[in-house]
């Protein structure tokens, strides 16, 4: 006779016919990856970006005849990603929605193992009145916050104390559970633009865009009180919003370190945060200046007086404790002495690396400055 017990408690595997999932759906997940993929490389161009869509589409069948490419622009315009601009037939430009979208990407493809982590924010190691409460009691002492005075704990030591005929809570028996400051970093972002970043057919402005996308959108979500400006700098420097990352391009510009210091600076003067740094990611050397509202340019080896005129700033921001953390991607040896030198002045840091490390070594050196500054 079978045991029926026996047999509820067998545990096997059950197989059934395999069916492709929904094709639809898909296609649209596969052409939605590569639609963000491409944006930043088209400097936020929808159009060019669903241009090359197709091109990709021929060669790879990436719809089917069930799914189009017109099936695919349709979900984008009613989820709200693209919108026609109304200059002409079928001109699509991206929405406010994509931007956030373009910045998640990056910062899951940049910073996915330090987003997964958590929110938080820079603690310091000093307990007082601060934000957060921390695992650590003190005897009351007078002036503390009273809302800091933990009940449950505070009971227990007049419990202890007392007999079983009388309970009086004394001034002793009180304890405050302590609070941890949570410190705020002021951070200047600053991207050359200069000819350089295209220069010989090499695509280094995507991965600076990106890694430029990636900190904004972190900054934003783990670091809310946190300040960042972004910079970018060619022959002047100016200040722009986080919107207009992806539809940065590089211009035919020269390299003028030195407005791009000058004005990383006077944003961080502004900022009453006691922690200030500066990350400047670039390829090239320092070849341009303004001078009585004329530019000096010289894009042949290391010209003396503008190098002289970024080493001064290196050392001005050495005096104002802003540390300058420098991305060098160029692997001229001459160009790296120059670096070291900046660095050197400045007492900030400096690292060289190929485009591939780049977003690897700006997670792990803004990591490090926050936990300098606890």
């Amino acid at each position: 006779m079978l045991d029926t017990n026996c047999l509820n408690s067998v545990q096997g595997f059950v197989f059934h016919k395999y069916y492709i999932p929904n094709s639809g759906s898909n296609r649209s997940d596969t052409l939605r990856r590569l639609f963000y993929q491409l944006l930043p490389y088209v400097n936020g161009d929808a159009q060019e970006a669903i241009h090359w869509l197709n091109e990709l589409d021929r060669k790879y069948h990436l719809t089917t005849s069930t799914y189009g490419m017109a099936d695919f622009i349709e979900e984008l315009k009613q989820e709200g990603l693209i919108q026609e601009n109304g200059q002409k037939d079928k001109d699509y430009t991206i929405t406010a929605k994509t931007e956030q979208q373009i910045r998640q990407n990056a910062l899951e493809e940049v910073f996915g193992k330090l987003y997964k982590k958590g929110k938080g924010n820079h603690k310091t190691p000093y307990a007082g009145q601060g934000e957060d409460t921390s695992s650590d009691y003190k005897m009351y002492d007078y002036g503390d916050d009273l809302s800091s005075i933990d009940s449950s704990a505070s009971m227990r030591n007049a419990m202890t104390r007392s007999n079983y005929s009388e309970y009086r809570m004394l001034q002793n028996d009180l304890v405050v559970r302590e609070r941890e400051h949570l410190a705020r970093s002021a951070t200047v972002l600053m991207i050359d633009i200069s000819h350089s970043m295209i220069l010989y057919g090499e695509d280094r402005i995507t991965p600076a865009k990106k890694v430029a996308m990636a900190l904004a959108e972190l900054i934003s979500r783990r670091y809310p009180k946190d300040d960042l400006d972004l910079v970018v700098f060619g022959n002047d420097a100016w200040q722009i919003e986080i919107k207009e990352l992806p539809y940065l391009s590089v211009g035919p510009y020269h390299t003028n370190t030195v407005a791009g210091l000058e004005l990383a600076m006077d944003l961080l003067r502004r900022r009453k945060n006691a922690n200030k740094q500066i990350f400047m990611i670039t390829d090239g050397k320092p070849t341009c200046l303004k001078e009585n509202g004329q530019y000096y340019k010289n894009s042949f080896g290391l010209d003396r007086k503008v190098i002289n005129k970024t080493l001064n700033l290196a050392k001005q921001c050495r005096r104002l404790k802003i540390p300058i953390t420098t991305f060098m991607i160029a692997n001229d040896p001459y160009l790296q002495d120059f670096v070291r030198e900046f660095t050197e002045v400045n007492h900030g840091k400096a690292y060289y690396s190929g485009l591939d490390g780049l977003s690897s070594m700006v997670l792990e050196d803004f990591e490090r400055n926050r936990k300098k500054r606890r």
